[in-house]
């Protein structure tokens, strides 16, 4: 039976949870679309060094678990001699770098796909390597590859979860610790998950929504 009165006083600290998640995952998120960006141009940059730096990084980032790379940021980087990182710090370091790697790949996919044309064209009329990034490259790659980044967006949000291990107060930590006062497990657990629908399903309905946007502007 659903226990009204606690699920009522419990809602404050759940929203202010919903607060650090979203903070934390879009931030994370931010820094992870620059990155990706960075690395996918390394993956495809003429130079082999770059090539392989960025290859590198995308094969150590998606085959590392982010729990390990949480923990390893949060605990052991202060044990080799680096400042200690508050949680929030960690969690956005960790989630970014995270999905670097998979924006990436996703970025790379975009760039790949665009015609070859336009960037001879690009070079013809002057246009420098960073103008030609942020002018063709980036906006149409954005286009070509919105499904597969609002998926990733998604997953962030939904992988923003793990971040309770380095004890941030974020949406999971928050439940875990309600259910550990007030017993009622599998209430508190199915609110949390409401609220994980409350996030990622707008975002669904707003890619789709982009989608047709730009299919028709096309």
């Amino acid at each position: 039976m659903f226990d009204w009165p606690t699920f009522l006083e419990s809602l404050p600290l759940m929203a202010q949870a919903l607060v650090v998640t979203l903070q934390t995952s879009l931030v994370g998120l931010a820094f992870g679309f620059v990155i990706g960006i960075a690395v996918a141009s390394m993956r495809l940059s003429p130079t082999p060094l770059l090539r392989r730096l960025g290859g590198a990084y995308i094969f150590v980032f998606r085959g590392v678990p982010l729990l390990v790379q949480l923990l390893f940021i949060y605990y052991l980087l202060p044990r080799i001699g680096l400042p200690n990182i508050p949680p929030i710090g960690a969690a956005i370091i960790g989630l970014a770098l995270a999905s670097g790697a998979y924006i990436a790949e996703i970025f790379r996919g975009g760039f790949l796909a665009i015609p070859h044309g336009q960037l001879e064209a690009a070079n013809l009329l002057g246009l420098s390597p960073w103008q030609t990034l942020t002018r063709i490259k980036v906006p149409q790659a954005i286009r070509l590859t919105l499904p597969a980044l609002v998926n990733e967006m998604i997953l962030l949000i939904k992988a923003s979860s793990l971040v309770s291990v380095v004890g941030l107060a974020d949406l999971t930590r928050v439940a875990q610790n309600l259910a550990a006062s007030n017993y009622l497990f599998l209430q508190t657990y199915l609110v949390l998950a409401l609220f994980y629908c409350l996030i990622n399903i707008p975002l669904a309905g707003l890619g789709s929504l982009l989608e047709r946007r730009l299919g028709r502007s096309a």
